[in-house]
């Protein structure tokens, strides 16, 4: 298997992404008097999911920081599935429906909760983790003489 070279190419990033972008999907019909409530509430942890995992890759460096924010990506995860489990409460969301969303926040939940246990595997120096490899528009000095 190739390594990742970019947050883009993580299965769980991917899985994340596509989920939010049916979370989106399935609310566009919620009733107008949810939008600033359940809806939007939902809407912005399911795409909190994959910002996070995108913030973890930028971490990488420091396994602690690294942890920290797939955990709190896991949290996000598990904050969509609540308010899912409201949608679904409300007669929103249709059972077959439900169970899709809720089984693919399952299955990002068992990935993020992988990538924490082998932390240190995503940690290790790579050319992505050395600021001194990252491409910059300008090569002028970070300080001037005054």
């Amino acid at each position: 298997m190739e390594a990742a070279r970019s947050f883009r190419d993580l299965k769980v990033y991917q899985a994340a992404r596509e989920a939010a972008r049916l979370v989106f999907e399935n609310s566009k019909n919620f009733p107008c008097e949810e939008r600033y409530s359940l809806t939007d509430q939902m809407r912005r942890s399911s795409r909190a999911v994959k910002a996070m995992i995108a913030e973890a890759w930028a971490r990488r460096r420091y396994k602690a920081a690294f942890v920290n924010k797939i955990d709190e990506a896991l949290g996000e995860a598990y904050e969509t599935q609540s308010w899912l489990d409201d949608a679904l409460g409300a007669g929103y969301l249709f059972r077959d429906n439900f169970q899709h969303l809720d089984e693919r926040y399952d299955m990002i939940g068992g990935m993020l909760s992988r990538m924490i246990d082998r932390a240190d595997d995503f940690c290790k120096h790579a050319p992505g983790t050395d600021y001194r490899s990252i491409v910059r528009e300008e090569d002028e000095p970070l300080f001037t003489d005054h």
